[in-house]
């Protein structure tokens, strides 16, 4: 079990990494306490956005991700996941696939329908057992979308919600891939480029765009 090692990946021991753990549990003295603030860092410092996002090997990084403040379920998970361990606290990455009944219409054209590949989450041990966690989408997004911030207490299983505020179903898990010690990048970037080959642009890069713009549009469109 190499749960508190740095990795490839998982690069707890980057200067960038532990400033932004010891940050994030600056007064924190409990493993759930340093656990659930490092969540709401994650969660709202770090910008969640599918448009230009880097799948390098070096952009999935943990330090890379932190220093550049933005990214998806992927980049979030290894962020957290690094972060945890920079703090002294067991993770691992944990895979799934969703559907998610409130994509925008570009992002369901580009990923090629509601069901995404490879969403990502993570899993801490706390008090001698494991708990999920999923530190993704920020409040500012779940505001524009009408979705409520999930909450982390450090005890309780934290996943997305299956229904937004409004009562429409919102997202559903519909497999498990499995739970890793490091990001398995030849497993999970070569999968999301083979189900979402739109969602590519040049590179290793995804497309350009921005889920807030997105957001505004389809407000505005139901409101008409």
């Amino acid at each position: 079990m190499i749960t508190l090692q740095a990795t490839e990946f998982l690069d707890s021991g980057h200067p960038v990494v532990r400033e932004f753990a010891d940050r994030a549990a600056d007064g924190a003295h409990e493993p759930a306490d340093r656990a659930v603030r490092l969540y709401y860092a994650v969660r709202d410092r770090i910008r969640y956005d599918v448009y230009d996002a880097d799948l390098s090997r070096a952009g999935l990084r943990a330090s890379a991700i932190i220093g550049r403040g933005a990214g998806f379920c992927v980049h979030k998970a290894i962020a957290y996941t690094a972060a945890a361990r920079a703090l002294g606290l067991p993770t691992r990455i944990v895979l799934t696939d969703v559907r998610n009944h409130l994509a925008s219409g570009r992002l369901r054209d580009l990923a090629g329908g509601d069901v995404f590949t490879f969403h990502s989450l993570v899993s801490v041990h706390l008090d001698g057992r494991w708990v999920r966690a999923t530190p993704v989408f920020n409040k500012t997004l779940c505001r524009l979308y009408g979705i409520t911030p999930l909450e982390f207490d450090g005890t309780s299983d934290s996943y997305y919600h299956p229904y937004d505020e409004s009562g429409q179903r919102h997202m559903e898990f519909l497999r498990e891939h499995g739970e890793y010690d490091d990001f398995p990048y030849d497993l999970v970037v070569p999968g999301l480029r083979a189900a979402h080959p739109k969602l590519f642009g040049h590179a290793d890069r995804t497309v350009t765009g921005s889920l807030v713009n997105e957001s505004l549009v389809n407000e505005r469109t139901h409101d008409e």
